[in-house]
């Protein structure tokens, strides 16, 4: 039953399962407009309350100067995260497969059980599915992060209290042009003192009425200089671990 339940989280996010060269076909990112965000294009007041989100989990100059980020995603991989070069490594442990990617540089090895890949098409396919899977698994740790990221669009929802009953401030982020779902919307719940993150609701389509999943947002604590959470409802992002300095070894060798 657990397995189920993962896996339907992941066919609501960009990443349904291991890819197969046989089956997945290769999901283009949609190329940004501009390398920066475009306030003029989001709602003011919901820039502002993104602004103290962002501050709340430790600001931005502390998020740009944080360099390593580790973690499990919900119990089905582990990644390690070098965001100053953009090396990625991503292991699954049941399955003795490992990528060892760069995100920046569209490059890196990957390795499928005890299969190393060697052919060039079938390397830059899983190149690009590891891709997609760090976007995913990134996204669900430091999503207050992201919310003045390149090609978010911002609006002010209004007042409303999570599914626990928490009163919160809500704004909604949808996408133009940008990464592998711009079709997406999700809509961040902000607790009015603290602002922290209460809770996020995922819609497939920006046009969809109701949520095809929500998740409150628990066990904030502070890691190196920034704040993150790794409680989701049920399920956990767990083995959080944020650094300055790492084994580079790590992103070169199985």
């Amino acid at each position: 039953m657990k397995n189920i339940l993962l896996l339907s989280t992941f066919i609501l996010t960009i990443f349904a399962c291991q890819p197969t060269e046989k089956t997945e076909e290769k999901q283009e990112p949609t190329k940004e407009d501009s390398t920066s965000f475009d306030a003029t294009k989001s709602d003011q007041k919901a820039v502002e309350l993104a602004d103290k989100v962002i501050a709340a989990h430790g600001g931005e100059e502390n998020w740009n100067n944080t360099r390593y980020i580790a973690w499990n995603f919900l119990g089905a991989r582990d990644l390690i995260w070098d965001k100053y070069t953009g090396n990625v490594r991503i292991d699954f442990p049941g399955q003795e497969s490992t990528y060892l990617i760069n995100i920046n540089q569209d490059t890196g090895r990957v390795k499928i059980g005890e299969r190393e890949l060697t052919k060039a098409d079938s390397l830059a396919k899983y190149i690009e599915r590891g891709k997609q899977i760090w976007v995913n698994d990134s996204y669900w740790l430091v999503f207050p992060f992201k919310l003045k990221d390149p090609g978010v669009q911002l609006k002010y929802v209004g007042q409303d209290t999570t599914k626990n009953g928490e009163e919160a401030e809500v704004i909604s982020l949808t996408f133009e042009k940008v990464g592998f779902t711009p079709q997406n919307k999700y809509k961040a719940y902000i607790d009015p003192q603290s602002h922290l993150l209460l809770q996020w609701d995922y819609f497939r389509n920006a046009s969809d009425s109701a949520a095809s999943f929500q998740n409150v947002w628990t066990d904030y604590q502070e890691y190196g200089d920034i704040m993150l959470s790794s409680g989701r409802d049920e399920r956990e992002l767990g083995n959080i671990k944020v650094a300055q300095e790492w084994d580079d070894g790590v992103f070169e060798e199985f």
